[in-house]
């Protein structure tokens, strides 16, 4: 019965971590009556003065270079050409991220209070990616997208990262002319 309960206990903790960390969730925001058909440049903005809140990206040459490639690919997929900023380009993009740690309550939490004894809460570390598109002309938002997905196993590995780098970036600017 002991062993039952036991492997129960163990494939629903298993379902809620997969669960948990399995789910890249992207959402974008486009500004009503933009037409992106005027925009054909953009350059990127300086970057941004607030800290990700995690020293293992803060200042990474890798994953920053790895993302701007990424960035740079897809929008020059949507026709987007890169060009310097003193070249006065039509859009300019910068990203904003951010890591925290996050705790959800697993199946026992939801029947009943926590008791010692029970299995504990799922924590694990979330990381939140936003590109922001700005009209050069106007410093006017157009474009926002936004991925958020665990970090468990993504920093540590390199060939993770630019996996869900690409997944993140190439799903956000598929919603680039969404309206």
């Amino acid at each position: 019965m002991r062993l039952k309960r036991l492997a129960a206990g163990l494939a629903l903790g298993s379902a809620l971590l997969a669960g948990a960390c399995a789910t890249l969730r992207i959402g974008a925001y486009v500004e009503h009556g933009v037409d992106f058909a005027r925009y054909h440049t953009y350059a990127w903005a300086p970057a941004d003065t607030l800290p990700i809140g995690d020293p293992r990206l803060d200042n990474n040459p890798i994953f920053v270079d790895y993302l701007q490639g990424s960035v740079e690919r897809h929008l020059r997929g949507h026709g987007l050409m890169l060009v310097p900023a003193s070249a006065n380009p039509d859009l300019l993009i910068h990203f904003h991220g951010s890591v925290r740690q996050r705790i959800e309550p697993t199946e026992n939490d939801h029947e009943r209070a926590y008791r010692v004894g029970d299995e504990p809460p799922l924590v694990y570390e979330e990381g939140t990616l936003v590109l922001d598109l700005m009209d050069a002309r106007t410093d006017r938002l157009v474009w926002r997208g936004w991925a958020i997905d665990t970090l468990d196993g993504i920093i540590g590995s390199q060939d993770r990262m630019e996996r869900t780098i690409d997944e993140a970036v190439t799903e956000m600017i598929a919603n680039l002319k969404a309206r």
